[in-house]
């Protein structure tokens, strides 16, 4: 097997694991999930798409050349001239029949395979990001239906108040009547309060008037008393 068919091969084999490896039950698809949002394949996301056109061309390329070979060496003409021409030729060309066939099976399998990898992590990410959307879903419900308990046990609890409100209703209306009289005693009582409060303003302010005018003229007569002092003291030195 040549180095490129052998690497075919190998790729084929990778292939084979990982869909292996995506099918087995234990692993969630939430936990496939976390592995794809990791940050290293957002950096190589850009690349991956090239990467991923590139091998389906390779992969297409090999496959027809190994569809060419198995033309070619399927021939009968092709078989029975090598025959004629010497006696090991059918084997020669039976044993590159067979190797253009395997060649064939081993591209085919490859692009078929890569293909529904691709598709396989597709389909991973969306069952992941449905289950998730199913949780938060399946939260809501439980949250609705736990308020739709709640609302229908407070409208019991209103319908019960209800019927007791109409055996208690004449005495919520003297409760009422008596509420209001207190109400217009209230009023009556901050309205004597509040004119209270504005004499009481007043009063304080013409104190506070009274007070500044007693100020100035006990400041003048302090003036008044210093001059005469000193008019004193001047004359008994005349004198």
């Amino acid at each position: 097997m040549t180095l490129q068919w052998t690497a075919v091969a190998t790729f084929l084999y990778a292939e084979i694991g990982l869909i292996l490896i995506f099918c087995l039950p234990f692993i969630p698809p939430q936990r496939w999930q976390k592995i794809f949002s990791f940050s290293v394949w957002g950096k190589i996301a850009s690349f991956w798409n090239k990467a991923f056109l590139t091998i389906i061309i390779l992969l297409i390329v090999l496959f027809l050349d190994a569809v060419r070979e198995v033309r070619k060496y399927s021939s009968t003409h092709t078989i029975e001239k090598s025959s004629a021409s010497r006696p090991a030729a059918y084997e020669h060309t039976q044993m590159k029949l067979f190797r253009s066939q395997r060649n064939l099976y081993i591209s085919g399998f490859s692009l078929f395979f890569w293909l529904v990898l691709r598709r396989l992590v597709t389909l991973i990410t969306q069952l992941a990001k449905e289950l998730s959307h199913k949780g938060v879903l399946k939260h809501q419900a439980e949250n609705i239906n736990q308020a739709a308990k709640k609302f229908m046990e407070e409208n019991e609890r209103l319908k019960r108040l209800l019927k007791n409100y109409g055996k208690e209703e004449h005495i919520l209306e003297a409760e009422n009547k008596k509420l209001e009289e207190d109400k217009e005693k209230l009023k009556t009582e901050l309205k004597k309060a509040s004119d209270a409060l504005s004499k009481a303003q007043n009063d304080v302010m013409i104190m506070k008037m009274q007070s500044e005018r007693l100020s100035k003229e006990y400041d003048r007569l302090l003036r008044e008393h210093s001059e005469l002092q000193d008019r004193a003291g001047k004359d008994k030195k005349c004198l």
